[in-house]
């Protein structure tokens, strides 16, 4: 295949990922991964990712991202983290935690952790987790839990993940969130800590025993409990 051919190749496969159907954008997305070499296909790759309305082809997306070298992506992931565009931000946390590449762990700041969109906070929070050092991981677990009590539950399950993934070095953040005057982010600390300590806790359970706890208080909650 000459120059000329190849680079009407790529043009076709980078102005296929608009195509109106989510299948054929998954296919290209697969086909580019597949074959990861050419011109324009990381930033192709990375603007869809801002845009691309579904989660499957998405997922693919990343995934045809993570075969490319991280020395072409990960520079242009990392410009994605200042889009004002939240799924930009969200996106490129997610792919960078599948590249795995702890040097970008600077990258994830606080204003991320604490972004005002649920979604970049959580994957946020998830790609921290990925990257952080062993050396600080006790700052992450006092960042992550300001944001106790955040959201609803299929959020405050996604931090409680990730605090747990953190291990028992989360204990003494849980410990002052358990002394906030806000019962909601009380009762999140003790559902965490239920599931730090038995990780097959539902965290549905959990969460019922720990507004039973809340509201009872912990000498009260493990009286009735008798």
């Amino acid at each position: 295949m000459n120059s000329t051919q190849m680079n009407s190749q790529l043009t076709r496969l980078i102005e296929a990922l608009g195509a109106g159907d989510s299948s054929t954008r998954l296919q290209v997305a697969l086909t580019i991964g597949t074959h990861p070499d050419g011109p324009g296909l990381v930033e192709a790759l990375v603007a869809r990712c801002a845009i691309e309305p579904d989660f499957f082809v998405r997922d693919m997306l990343t995934w045809a991202l993570t075969r490319f070298p991280a020395e072409d992506t990960v520079p242009r992931l990392l410009a994605e983290l200042r889009s004002p565009v939240a799924q930009a931000r969200s996106q490129s946390l997610h792919t960078l935690s599948k590249i795995g590449d702890r040097d970008v762990w600077p990258a994830i700041t606080r204003s991320l952790l604490r972004d005002a969109d649920d979604e970049v906070a959580k994957s946020a929070w998830r790609a921290a987790v990925v990257l952080v050092p062993d050396e600080d991981k006790a700052g992450l677990a006092a960042e992550l839990a300001t944001q106790l009590g955040r959201g609803d539950r299929t959020l405050q399950l996604s931090l409680s993940r990730a605090l747990v993934a953190l291990g028992p070095v989360i204990e003494p953040a849980l410990e002052s969130a358990l002394t906030s005057t806000d019962a909601t982010v009380r009762a999140h600390a003790v559902a965490t800590e239920r599931l730090l300590g038995d990780p097959d806790t539902g965290f549905d359970q959990a969460v019922d025993e720990a507004k039973r706890i809340v509201a009872l208080g912990p000498e009260r909650a493990q009286e009735t409990a008798c």
